[in-house]
C-alpha cells in the first residue's frame, strides 16, 4: 500500500468517525425531544385523569348528600307510610317545559295548593291513579287546587338527542290525551328527581300548601281517598 492510498484510508476513517459522531449527537437530541414530549403528554394525561376523578367524587358526594325518603310502618295503624325529608319544608323550585315547549315554574303557582305528581308513560300504577287525579282536580280546582304532572321517563334522554327527545315527547302527549289530563303536563322530570329525594317508585306525589310547603307525600299507588285527604290538607280544609 502506497503513501497516497494510506492517506486516503485515514481521511475516510476520519470522515466515518465524524459521521458517526453526528449521528450519535442527532440521536441524543431526538431522544431528549422525545423525552420532553412524553413528559408533557404524561402531565396532560395525569391532569385529565385528576380532573375526571375530582368531578366524579364531587358528583358522588352530591348524590350521597341528597335527602332520601323512607318507607316506615305507622305505629298506630301498622300500615306502611312514606316519610319524605321534604316534609314541612319548602318544595324545591324548578322550571320545566310543558308539551307546547313553554317554560313552567313551580313558583308561578304560589297561592295555590299544588300536587306535584311524578309519573311515566310506562308506569302501570300511574294509569290507575291518573283518572282519580283528573276527577279530584275537577272537584277541587275552584278552591285553588292544581296538579303538575311531571313526566319522569327514566331513559336518560335529553335535548341533545332530538330524535329520542321528540319521540318521548310524542309518547307523553299521547298518554296525556288518552287519560284526559287537563292539568299541566311537564317533561324531563328526571332532571329534578334527586331534589325530591329520589324516585324509587312511581307514581310519587308531593302535596304543597298555598305557601309552597310540603305537607304530605305519597310513594307508589295508594287510594283515591288518600289522595283526597292530602289534597284537603294542602288546601287547609
Amino acid at each position: 500500500m502506497g503513501y497516497a492510498e494510506l492517506s486516503s484510508l485515514i481521511i475516510a476513517a476520519k470522515m466515518l468517525v465524524q459521521c458517526f459522531r453526528e449521528v450519535l449527537s442527532a440521536v441524543k437530541r431526538n431522544t431528549l425531544v422525545f423525552s420532553v414530549v412524553l413528559l408533557i403528554f404524561a402531565t396532560f394525561a395525569w391532569a385529565g385523569w385528576a380532573n375526571f376523578e375530582y368531578r366524579k367524587q364531587a358528583a358522588e358526594r352530591l348524590l350521597a348528600s341528597a335527602a332520601k325518603g323512607e318507607l316506615l310502618v305507622d305505629a298506630a295503624s301498622g300500615a306502611p307510610e312514606y316519610v319524605s325529608p321534604l316534609m314541612g319544608k319548602a318544595a324545591p323550585a324548578f322550571e320545566l317545559e310543558d308539551l307546547n315547549g313553554n317554560k313552567v315554574s313551580l313558583a308561578s303557582y304560589k297561592g295555590k295548593a299544588v300536587l306535584v305528581n311524578f309519573w311515566a308513560t310506562w308506569c302501570a300504577p300511574c294509569k290507575i291513579e291518573t283518572p282519580w287525579l283528573v276527577e279530584l282536580r275537577s272537584q277541587y280546582a275552584s278552591q285553588g287546587f292544581e296538579i303538575l304532572g311531571v313526566s319522569t321517563e327514566g331513559d336518560g334522554v335529553g335535548k341533545d338527542d332530538k330524535a329520542a327527545w321528540d319521540k318521548d315527547k310524542a309518547a307523553i302527549a299521547k298518554s296525556a290525551l288518552q287519560m284526559h289530563m287537563q292539568y299541566p303536563v311537564l317533561i324531563d322530570g328526571d332532571s329534578i328527581s334527586e331534589q325530591y329525594g329520589g324516585l324509587d317508585e312511581l307514581p310519587t306525589s308531593f302535596f304543597l300548601d298555598r305557601k309552597g310547603t310540603v305537607v304530605a307525600a305519597e310513594l307508589g299507588l295508594t287510594s283515591k281517598s288518600d289522595l283526597e285527604a292530602n289534597i284537603k290538607k294542602a288546601l287547609g280544609n
